[in-house]
């Protein structure tokens, strides 16, 4: 029988499955993490990799690795030296070289051998702890840890949708199996979004588009509203002290989500990012619309017509990417929505998310982290530094 078994292996199931076998001292063989892929990482590497940012959003210190400048003494080694590039502020690194400190951290501490291959299904109560329910048998444990991110749950707009079910060349960001690099036969590209992510992947298509091709109507921004610069997607009174006291004291659910959701800066991107696309604009590199999609046609041929609600009224393209981000709905699906109702879990009315003590704690050894711990751990908590906040309270709570 499991002493942990962690649900997610994408960074905060990674960080928490280094932290508990590394820094609170659990037996390695006792601690497990749940995930639909063999490597840690791989679901948050193939995103990361879709949108193609070249530098973190977030500082030096938010990583996977135990010690807050762990990163940057990586940065010295032979290893790391060879990638090591930051950008100011807050001193951020490139995503090469979060990507390969990762890596070592997870060879050091064989971070892989930890892991077991499949899905959760099912969560039920035992005298014991709990069995978890997979599609490669049960699992007894005394803990589970449920790191459930939002990967699985991409917002794809209706008309989106429809485009998709009628056979057009229209990806998400994010979605399963898609990979940007892959991409071939198209000319015009249409990004959809507003945010970060919309605008790194138009300028890394604008940049690999091939030089028969390139015009400013070769890779179109397509956005509901001009870019918006925020260096974070949140303030960083959010990392401590200056806004935690206060949302702490506030004992309503409800309002904690409406704190949170004021403090999310929703569909931006940092200075630098907008100044980049400001600037491949400017060049000729690729042009931004704002407007939204009122309709969408696929014509035969497979070009697209996407009808805008304002100028230049519509776009033709034969590739849409959506940029658009994940439903705000809470993860985890049919399984843990049973769960919830057959142990009676508290969640807020208002949006259905956990309602968890200080130590992350739903139940009696049932643990969160990622966007369900968000009610407690604030706007951050699906963030790096949201792990690495949680890891503070779960080794406290173990």
């Amino acid at each position: 029988m499991l002493e942990w078994l962690i649900i997610g292996g994408g960074v905060h199931g990674t960080h928490l499955s280094h932290v508990l076998t590394s820094r609170a001292g659990w037996s390695r063989h006792k601690v497990r993490v749940l995930d639909p892929h063999a490597a840690p990482l791989a679901r948050w590497q193939q995103m990361t990799e879709n949108v193609g940012m070249a530098f973190m959003r977030s500082s030096f210190v938010h990583h996977i690795g135990l010690e807050p400048r762990g990163l940057e003494r990586f940065a010295e080694t032979p290893d790391g030296a060879a990638v090591a590039r930051f950008a100011h502020p807050f001193r951020r690194p490139s995503y090469a070289l979060f990507q390969r400190h990762a890596q070592a951290v997870a060879d050091e501490h064989k971070l892989g051998d930890l892991r077991l291959q499949g899905r959760a299904l099912g969560l039920t109560a035992t005298k014991r702890g709990w069995r978890v329910e997979t599609d490669a048998g049960p699992v007894d444990t005394k803990r589970v840890l449920l790191a459930l991110g939002l990967s699985e749950q991409p917002c794809w707009p209706a008309w989106a949708r429809q485009l998709r079910s009628a056979g057009a060349n229209v990806h998400h960001l994010f979605e399963a199996g898609f990979r940007r690099t892959d991409l071939r036969d198209w000319t015009r590209a249409v990004v959809v979004g507003g945010g970060i992510s919309a605008a790194q992947a138009a300028l890394a298509l604008a940049n690999h588009a091939p030089e028969a091709i390139q015009s400013p109507e070769t890779v179109t921004v397509l956005s509901r509203h001009p870019a918006r610069a925020h260096q974070l997607d949140s303030d960083p009174g959010w990392l401590g002290p200056k806004r935690l006291l206060a949302f702490h004291r506030q004992p309503c659910p409800a309002r904690r989500r409406t704190a949170i959701n004021q403090a999310r800066h929703r569909g931006s991107m940092p200075p630098d990012v907008k100044r980049r696309l400001g600037y491949a604009h400017r060049m000729g590199r690729l042009t931004h619309h704002v407007a939204g999609v009122r309709s969408a046609v696929l014509s035969r041929s497979g070009l697209i017509r996407l009808n805008l609600d304002r100028a230049p009224g519509s776009l033709a393209a034969d590739l849409i990417v959506l940029g658009t981000g994940f439903e705000a709905r809470r993860p985890g699906g049919p399984w843990l929505n049973e769960a919830i109702e057959t142990h009676s879990l508290p969640v807020c009315q208002a949006c259905g998310y956990p309602i968890v003590d200080t130590g992350l704690q739903w139940a009696e050894n049932l643990f969160v982290t990622g966007p369900l711990a968000e009610l407690e751990i604030g706007p951050v908590s699906r963030n790096i530094a949201g792990a690495r906040l949680a890891a503070e309270r779960l080794v406290y709570a173990a």
